[in-house]
């Protein structure tokens, strides 16, 4: 057991062996539909991409703002870092609920496209919250309005727009996020064909059933105190449930989820873990939180996700990875 002075248990009580039990709550009648709709939306929403040049980050790297148009009339901002040599795949780069201010540069020679949702960053708009105790609760008086909805739209219209500023990707391109990205890649992964592997760490947005039972300092509690004064919006909720939609993901993924996490509660990182078929599992001690053995973890999730890459066809080898 981590030692921390937080005022609850960031393990819930459960151990590993009860967190691998966990599994996905039932799926509200109407997901996939709702869903399926979404998706058809979504592609019929002309991209108008927009891409310019900036000075770049690194030597053998080239970096550039790229600007699409995406699902529910959302102008999405990004920055699109891709190799100056040979490049082979691609991968869409989700974020956090702290936002993204600027991109990384890959590990791999592939292309990474870095979207803003919807909100945050290069994507803010004033009529968005920026933050994300609010932005978690935005429009989720109903389905079709909340703002969760148009950022898993804005990572398939981000796949689209990858598509098309590297078409030698095409076929080799997926996506790796983390919390509040690894949620809506769970989300968004079921229904995004292009995408070869998935890798999700400590993902939020799983088995709300379990979440709104565990007090957390993420966006989280927001909805907690929002469902004490609204519990109607459970029903929102389940059509937003990243375990049940991890159930119908087909792409090999490599899921991160913690032991230990006071923002995120690992019962709903697990149960998206457990939920995916075939999931390569790779156990951290803690997410959200630094722990003594967060570099050897680290490491060895570093190299299982270059396995999964390769295996997909996105880098060349993991013998030949980054060169």
């Amino acid at each position: 057991m981590l030692q921390h002075d937080l005022p609850f248990d960031p393990t819930y009580g459960c151990d590993e062996a009860a967190l691998r039990a966990i599994t996905p709550p039932p799926k509200v009648d109407g997901f996939e539909a709702f869903w399926q709709q979404t998706r058809v939306e979504s592609d019929a929403v002309p991209l108008r991409l927009e891409r310019q040049p900036l000075p770049s980050p690194k030597p053998g790297w080239k970096l550039s703002t790229v600007s699409f148009d995406s699902f529910g009339g959302h102008r999405i901002g990004g920055w699109l870092v891709e190799p100056e040599g040979a490049c082979h795949g691609g991968l869409v780069v989700g974020h956090g609920y702290g936002g993204r201010e600027a991109p990384d540069v890959p590990s791999h020679p592939i292309a990474c496209l870095f979207p803003c949702m919807p909100g945050f960053h290069r994507s803010a708009r004033a009529d968005l919250p920026s933050d994300g105790a609010r932005h978690v609760v935005h429009g989720i008086a109903a389905k079709e309005t909340y703002i969760l909805r148009a950022c898993v739209a804005a990572m398939w219209s981000a796949t689209r727009a990858l598509a098309e500023l590297r078409p030698d990707t095409v076929g080799r391109l997926g996506y790796s996020g983390g919390s509040f990205g690894g949620g809506l890649g769970a989300l968004a992964a079921a229904w995004e064909p292009a995408w070869r592997c998935v890798r999700l760490d400590v993902p939020t947005f799983g088995h709300h059933p379990w979440r709104l039972r565990c007090r957390c300092n993420g966006s989280g509690q927001a909805v907690i105190l929002h469902h004490r004064r609204h519990p109607e919006v459970v029903e929102v909720l389940r059509f937003y449930d990243a375990a049940v939609a991890a159930t119908l993901v087909r792409a090999p993924s490599l899921v991160v989820p913690a032991l230990f996490d006071p923002a995120v509660p690992p019962p709903g990182q697990w149960a998206v873990a457990n939920a995916l078929p075939g999931a390569r599992i790779e156990a951290v001690t803690a997410g959200h939180f630094s722990a003594p053995q967060e570099v050897e973890d680290n490491r060895r999730v570093d190299a299982a996700w270059t396995a999964v890459l390769a295996q997909a066809g996105v880098i060349r080898n993991a013998a030949g990875a980054g060169k």
